[in-house]
Parts: structure tokens; C-alpha cells; sequence
């Protein structure tokens, strides 16, 4: 969503064997969009991120930046999910494969 003027709601997939974020369409389809690869990442809660309203975001951002340094920002649905998807993130990238 970072790149692009508007966000796109993607069903997500955590994996630790690989470690892998996978995301796809969530209309359907088996084949994912894409995937953010975990094994030494970066995951941390946005506060506050320029060049959004505050009613796009609601405090709910995280951001995950990869070993190759790519940034991908991503909205959950709640304050709550937004810390369980960090704490699994988190843990994947310690620990998956």
C-alpha cells in the first residue's frame, strides 16, 4: 500500500518453513500475489506515517523491512491483531526456516 495512492485489502499466510509472509487476493485465487520473505526482518508498530489521513490508518500500521532492506507497510483490522501479527511475525523471523 506504501507505493500506491490507494491501500488493497490481500488475505495473508504466515508460513515458518519457509519463512515467508504470502498474500493474495482476497476474491479468490490459489496462487499468491506475492511474499515477503521473514528470516531476519524487522517488524515494528507506525505510529504515524506521512502522506495518510488519519482515518485511512487509525493507529493500526506495522511495517516489516527486510535482510534486503525493503520496506512494506501493512494495516490490520485492530489494535489488537496489529500486536498479534507483529508477535508472529517477530517470532517467525527468529525461529523459521
Amino acid at each position: 500500500g506504501h507505493r500506491r495512492k490507494n491501500w488493497k485489502v490481500r488475505k495473508f499466510v504466515l508460513r515458518d518453513d519457509p519463512a515467508y509472509l504470502h498474500y493474495y487476493d482476497p476474491a479468490g485465487g490459489e496462487e499468491p500475489l506475492g511474499a515477503i520473505h521473514l528470516r531476519g526482518c524487522v517488524v515494528t508498530a507506525v505510529e504515524d506515517m506521512p502522506d495518510t489521513k488519519k482515518y485511512d490508518v487509525d493507529n493500526i500500521l506495522f511495517e516489516i523491512i527486510t535482510a534486503n532492506e525493503i520496506h512494506y507497510y501493512l494495516q490490520a483490522a485492530s489494535s489488537t491483531e496489529r500486536s498479534e501479527w507483529i508477535k508472529a511475525i517477530q517470532t517467525v523471523a527468529r525461529t523459521g526456516k
